[in-house]
């Protein structure tokens, strides 16, 4: 005798248990599997209506830009309207982001005046949410919103301009052969001026969110400040090392971008003209993210300085003394104070700056930056 059932015999105790039917109906009067079990059908009905979704906001996305372009014109690649859309799309990406971030960089500047005033960043938050509501993680923010969208516009617009300047001073081949040098210099050029538009903001956004309580109210209220008791020449303070932190910044943030860009393309299959909009702007904020912690690293000294100049440069006392004096007292371990947050914080800003600005270029009809195809499509 076996010591297993028969098939017979698991077939008659069984056979009834299952909830799938004996083929024993036409085929026309099976019922689906998938409408035994409910939850199928819901998580279906749901990819469907996602996808009717992303499709309706992508026509209607595609109406809103055919609309703008047929309102602004044909846009020339390197003409003045192609320029002013540039400095536009550098408005948009770089002041709202900024100010986005405004938590993040609070506590890093406190931090970097007074390395003992919060044990991290998440005491730093709680402690100034106790103190001072809510609303207190944003000090600053608006300051940070004007500068930043000032310094934007000049330097995604002078970035084009002055590439294109630099590209048709070397030549057509030396262009190719030292487009690296051509980014180098034309970033640096733009970022001379944006810094220029910048510097007034920072003063007051430094000043406000390294002053407890905050010694102005918002953006004018501390212009007026400043310039009561220091005239206009205060709100300039600090431009040299603005200039000593961003011009850096700005020259890997767009040289490594480019490169990094190329890069990409040239792994993967085809050309860049092959890709969607949409993955273009995916390769964007990729190559701006990796872009961002190299810049994060290289200024991150200058940046430590300019917030100690800000706060502590006495009345009269010249910027080679201020300097000297403030290494003194904080050595070079701390000008890398507050180092990883920013590699964060600046490596999404980045990226999320190249992805908004590109994608205001095809939003208007114009090739996105970097990786070859700079021909209108």
């Amino acid at each position: 005798m076996s010591l297993f059932p028969s098939m017979s015999a698991l077939s008659a105790t069984f056979g009834n248990a299952t909830p799938y039917a004996m083929n024993t109906q036409p085929a026309p009067q099976r019922k689906s599997i998938a409408h035994l079990y409910q939850s199928w059908d819901v998580t279906e009905d749901a990819q469907k209506k996602a996808t009717q979704l992303s499709d309706a906001a992508a026509k209607e996305l595609q109406k809103a830009s055919s609309a703008a372009q047929d309102k602004v014109g044909k846009i020339e690649l390197y003409s003045g309207k192609y320029y002013a859309t540039c400095t536009f799309g550098g408005l948009m990406a770089c002041g709202l982001t900024h100010w986005g971030v405004t938590p993040l960089d609070l506590v890093k500047c406190r931090r970097q005046v007074d390395s003992k005033l919060y044990k991290g960043n998440i005491d730093g938050w709680r402690t100034i949410i106790r103190q001072e509501g809510f609303s207190g993680v944003y000090t600053g923010g608006s300051p940070t919103f004007f500068g930043y969208s000032v310094q934007g516009a000049l330097k995604y617009g002078c970035y084009e301009f002055f590439k294109k300047f630099y590209s048709d001073l070397a030549g057509e081949e030396n262009a190719v052969r030292y487009k690296t040098y051509i980014y180098l210099a034309g970033s640096a050029s733009a970022e001379f001026f944006a810094d220029i538009g910048l510097c007034p903001f920072e003063a007051v956004k430094v000043r406000m969110q390294t002053t407890i309580p905050p010694f102005a109210k918002g953006t004018w209220d501390g212009i007026s400040k400043i310039v009561a008791s220091e005239g206009i020449g205060g709100l300039y303070k600090g431009i040299t090392p603005l200039w000593g932190r961003q011009i850096p910044y700005t020259m890997m943030k767009f040289a490594s971008f480019e490169t990094i860009v190329e890069m990409i393309y040239h792994r993967l299959p085809g050309q860049k003209s092959d890709y969607s909009k949409g993955a273009q702007t995916g390769v964007a904020f990729t190559g701006g993210y990796l872009a961002g912690i190299l810049c994060a690293i290289i200024s991150h000294p200058a940046d430590v300085m300019v917030s100690k100049l800000n706060a502590n440069r006495t009345p009269g006392e010249s910027f080679g003394g201020a300097t000297s004096r403030i290494y003194k007292e904080i050595g070079f371990g701390g000008l890398w104070a507050g180092l990883p947050i920013r590699i964060v914080m600046i490596g999404t800003l980045t990226g999320l700056q190249w992805m908004i600005y590109d994608s205001f270029k095809i939003f208007m009809g114009l090739p996105t930056t970097g990786g070859g195809g700079e021909q209108k499509k």
